[in-house]
């Protein structure tokens, strides 16, 4: 697949990695000659110092040969240009665009994408990607990841293994027998720093990152089986007013009635602003930093601290002191992935990576097959996949202990006839059921085929 992508900041290098490293032909655009450099020397692509917007830079660049563009630089409207030239003048099949402004994102404007006017295939709009996970975050609060698929059906749990864990030294084949209620799959364990696919008679330790995927009706009942039984807390505090923490807050307020939200925004004009928007909650104006600030809102009567600033380190140190001042739980925004280990060093509960967000919802499109969700884990060390099974697929019709799964391959549910089915090696795939599998990065690719056709297609 050729691929441009315009912007090389840290979505931009993020998606320009996953797409090479897969062995697709990739051009990047970005108008600093700090950032194609640095993208030239890291990965195997071809940069291009210019502006994405323009024919004679997109022209350079291929989009003539082009099967996807993608468009992710800071500027909204930069990125919708970008992919009306790619359309106009090079007849791009595939446009995506990233667009942080919620005025272009309007029901009432949605007409302005369409082929008509502005032909963009895909919106990916980080602030509402981040603000639901967030949202999905303090609904279950004994995670440290939630994701959702098959329409919601089917969710993802990623839990810390404590002391208290019921089910620590117990092989994973004897959960069924435990509880066979359950209906869940554990498909990735990271130990260690380390991230493998377990096999049914590896065990979990305590500290072990344990990923889970259930039918999402026995989401609780999982929890509990690992111990963790904490109740959506209704006291939310959230640092940073940006449109990530307003969109929180304004949710919150429309989905539960009962919670109690206060917001410190360090800005006196958008805290203004925001508090004539919100209905419901308390704006405060200072620093999540000011220990006199996070009491003035009670922060050690708190639920939870959300921490949404466009500051990781600000972030990362005001969820600490949450912490510190009496506040139960933590939830931290954290871009640099390099940060990411240190905020669960400081007691942080758990943390949101808008890039690996963003990348995720990308890469949904970008995925060959019938692929119908994506979600990233471990910064790109595997990845969950939702993808719908073909007559023609390895997959249909063979007991799944007949299907010699390779390392780094499982299977966490299949949705037949709207029914989840928690998998055993007596289970069979049928044409059209939905699938959910983990791989390892290595092996993507494969799923990717098993998505498509049988082997002997290739």
């Amino acid at each position: 697949m050729r691929v441009v992508i315009c912007g090389a900041g840290q979505v931009g290098f993020g998606i320009a990695a996953r797409l090479a490293a897969e062995n697709n032909n990739v051009t990047v655009i970005d108008q600093s000659q700090r950032l194609v450099t640095a993208i030239r020397e890291t990965l195997d692509v071809r940069g291009f110092v210019g502006h994405g917007a323009h024919p004679d830079v997109l022209a350079q660049a291929g989009a003539d040969e082009a099967d996807m563009i993608i468009a992710v630089t800071l500027y909204d409207e930069v990125n919708m240009v970008a992919c009306q030239v790619a359309h106009s003048l090079f007849a791009v099949p595939t446009k995506i665009a990233r667009v942080r402004s919620q005025s272009y994102l309007q029901k009432h404007w949605s007409n302005l994408f369409s082929r008509d006017h502005l032909p963009i295939d895909v919106i990916i709009s980080p602030e509402v990607e981040v603000g639901e996970m967030v949202l999905r975050r303090l609904a279950q609060p004994g995670a440290v990841e939630t994701i959702s698929f098959a329409d919601d059906r089917v969710t993802m749990l990623g839990i810390v293994c404590g002391e208290d864990c019921p089910v620590i030294d117990t092989p994973l084949v004897q959960l069924t027998e435990l509880f066979p209620d359950l209906n869940s799959t554990v498909v990735g364990i990271v130990r260690n720093g380390k991230l493998f696919v377990p096999h049914s008679r590896d065990q979990m330790f305590v500290g072990d990152l344990v990923y889970v995927v259930t039918e999402t009706g026995r989401v609780k009942r999982t929890l509990t089986v690992f111990g963790k039984e904490e109740q959506f807390g209704s006291r939310v505090v959230i640092s940073g007013g940006g449109n990530i923490g307003f969109y929180v807050a304004q949710n919150l307020e429309k989905r539960n009635a009962r919670a109690k939200i206060k917001v410190i925004e360090s800005n006196h004009d958008r805290a203004v602003e925001i508090a004539e928007a919100l209905d419901r909650t308390v704006v405060l104006n200072g620093s999540a930093l000011d220990a006199a600030i996070l009491k003035e809102a009670d922060i050690d009567q708190a639920d939870t601290m959300i921490a949404l600033t466009n500051d990781d380190k600000v972030n990362i140190l005001s969820a600490a002191l949450a912490k510190q001042l009496g506040c139960r739980r933590s939830v931290s925004l954290v871009n640099d992935p390099a940060l990411s280990p240190l905020s669960r060093s400081v007691g942080i509960d758990a943390y949101v990576n808008p890039r690996a967000v963003t990348i995720s919802r990308i890469l949904q499109h970008v995925r060959r097959g019938r692929i119908r969700n994506v979600h990233t884990i471990q910064e790109g060390a595997a990845e969950l996949i939702e993808a719908e099974a073909l007559e023609t697929s390895p997959l249909v019709g063979r007991q799944l202990r007949n299907l010699d799964l390779p390392d780094g391959m499982r299977i966490g549910a299949i949705i037949h006839k709207n029914e989840v089915i928690s998998p055993n090696g007596d289970s069979q795939i049928a044409p059209g059921d939905r699938f959910i599998m983990f791989a390892t990065a290595d092996q993507v690719p494969r799923v990717e085929q098993m998505a498509r056709v049988s082997l002997e297609y290739f």
